[in-house]
């Protein structure tokens, strides 16, 4: 189901279950915040919040966590709230391969109904302001959809930005807004301000829950959110002119504020607390004028709540942080299998690759730092092996416990550009990187001595079902595995081959057919991602006795072994 505003989509949270009404009086604050950090500790099926009886304003609605968890992403994505976290990845890969889809321009946007011009703008009249942490600075607008245009090309719509950046209300017709020079608003505002002008801005709140996903995403320059937000929700994203400025902005949006980012001006803004989970410090940001404000009548004020994760960021951006880089490393490297991008929108990054050769782990690290979000933001990069789930931390640990060594497998670059609010920057903007090689080497690189792995038992994945059965479901699985189905022992006896040796669940992905023995050889787990070899006698045929259509190149078995992102084994934790 693809949703034009954000009303629909809490009428659909509502009808779910996944949306807490509170109608008793709260406080502004902390109450409201204080809610939406709690809520996600609730876990993957934490519900949104919706407060109609805020003290102190007169039928202020506000909207919190309404991506605060996977079942909401689900919804959001017109997908059921049960769907797994796995599911939801490879679904949100699948789509993107639609991108783009071009937007549908419509009129009469609900946000035109009431409207503020010039000397009457007074935006504390129309949304319900409230601080989130108790050391921000101010008022803030953190979920809203800044919507700008390439001055030097205003014409090309895959140039135009729809983003998401922390905005401070200075005043009744005034806001502060924060471009860090890896985003593209802030190459907008450069060009403007080369040319002498002020960079005009359309800002969204309380957008459909697919805008607020790809304003989030991180995606090349040229190319546009709407397209993406088309392609997410199968169909085409509707979209209105602003009438001010011309920009295209959200059709179904709650609220529209027009004004220009006024040049080569900049004041205080902050302190803010942001998703690193620490306060950034105030700076001096660019300036935004508001001339116009649109609104719905009884605006709902979608809001953010940011601090240590997991909060309702960290959900918002998992999968559109993960699956873009996936599919930028996927391009270059064939090999790449996963990425795990999903830690603090990937300040750390892990990825799992086959290998080539010596030292191609490193390459792909490196090139893991040149992608459009690396750049800005991958400050340590983990590569391990294609039989290691980079969702799955343990394993990602054992792998850097056996494989890394420390004098060959660490590679540190130096004065590499990162977002500006890494705490660990040793100056705002600039970080030393490191790339970690905790693969397996392969020759030309002989060190270690690794040989062969061991590996479970051919009767362990029984034994582990018999066992569950007899401990009665205590046994319970982890957070991942208990969205699969697992073999029972009522059930008939699967064979070796049929269940994974390591997890024993029925998710098991015929990977190729070896052209020398004609049999399923490699096979790999779907949940784990363990590879291992069929327990049947290998025929010895030649390749040629086969007919045609069940021969293999080595291209076939690359094609037949890739792989979609996989997802994480925990989020929310108390």
């Amino acid at each position: 189901m693809a949703y034009d505003d954000l009303r629909s989509f809490l009428d659909t949270l509502d009808k779910e279950g996944q949306l807490l009404r509170i109608s008793q009086e709260v406080m502004p604050e902390p109450d409201v915040a204080a809610a939406a950090n709690a809520v996600p500790r609730l876990g993957d099926a934490a519900p949104a919040l919706y407060f109609d009886n805020v003290a102190g304003f007169t039928g202020a609605k506000i909207a919190m966590n309404v991506h605060g968890s996977w079942a909401n992403h689900a919804l959001a994505l017109g997908l059921p709230k049960e769907t797994g976290t796995r599911e939801q990845i490879e679904e949100f890969t699948r789509r993107w391969a639609d991108f783009p889809v071009e937007p549908d321009m419509r009129d009469d946007p609900p946000w035109a109904e009431n409207t503020m011009e010039g000397d009457d703008v007074d935006i504390f009249s129309v949304l319900p302001l409230v601080r989130l942490n108790e050391g921000d600075g101010g008022f803030y607008i953190d979920k809203a959809a800044v919507v700008s245009k390439d001055p030097d090309d205003p014409d090309n719509s895959g140039k135009q930005n729809v983003g998401i950046y922390r905005i401070e209300v200075t005043g009744k017709a005034a806001l502060a807004i924060q471009p860090v020079p890896v985003h593209d608003i802030a190459e907008h505002l450069r060009r403007a301000e080369e040319r002498g002008e002020d960079l005009p801005v359309a800002i969204a709140i309380g957008n459909d829950p697919v805008i607020s996903i790809v304003a989030s995403t991180p995606m090349r320059y040229d190319e546009n959110e709407y397209g993406l937000a088309g392609a997410l929700r199968g169909a085409a994203a509707p979209i209105s002119m602003a009438p001010l400025t011309g920009l295209p902005v959200p059709w179904g949006s709650e609220v529209i504020i027009e004004g220009v980012v006024e040049g080569r001006r900049r004041e205080i803004e902050g302190p803010f607390g942001e998703f690193t989970g620490h306060y950034s410090g105030g700076r001096r940001m660019p300036v935004i004028r508001i001339d116009r404000i649109s609104y719905r009548t009884n605006p709902v004020f979608e809001h953010l709540y940011l601090g240590m994760p997991w909060t309702e960021i960290d959900y918002l951006m998992a999968a559109n942080t993960c699956v873009p880089m996936y599919t930028q490393l996927k391009a270059d490297f064939p090999e790449v299998q996963a990425v795990n991008a999903m830690y603090t929108h990937g300040l750390v990054v892990i990825v799992s690759t086959r290998k080539r050769y010596g030292g191609f782990a490193k390459a792909v690290g490196m090139r893991v730092l040149t992608t459009p979000h690396g750049l800005g933001y991958a400050a340590t990069v983990i590569v391990v092996d294609e039989d290691v789930n980079p969702f799955d931390l343990p394993q990602v640990m054992w792998a850097l416990s056996t494989k890394m060594n420390p004098a060959d497998d660490l590679v540190t670059v130096p004065n590499l550009s990162v977002v500006a609010l890494d705490p660990a920057a040793r100056t705002p903007g600039v970080i030393d990187k490191l790339i970690i090689d905790a693969t397996t080497p392969v020759a030309p690189d002989t060190r270690g001595s690794h040989g062969t792995q061991v590996r479970d038992l051919p009767e362990t994945s029984e034994w582990l079902v018999k066992l569950q059965q007899l401990a009665g479901g205590r046994a319970a699985a982890s957070p991942d595995r208990e969205r699969h189905t697992p073999h029972h022992a009522g059930d008939a006896a699967p064979s070796h081959d049929s269940i994974c040796p390591r997890c024993a669940y029925e998710t098991v992905e015929r990977v190729f057919t070896s052209p020398v023995t004609g049999a399923w050889d490699v096979l790999r787990c779907e949940q784990c991602l363990y590879m291992w070899r069929t327990s049947e006698p290998a025929r010895r045929i030649r390749r040629d006795a086969y007919p045609e259509e069940f021969r293999m190149t080595l291209e076939d078995i690359r094609d037949a072994t890739e792989m979609p992102v996989i997802p994480p084994l925990r989020t929310a934790v108390e």
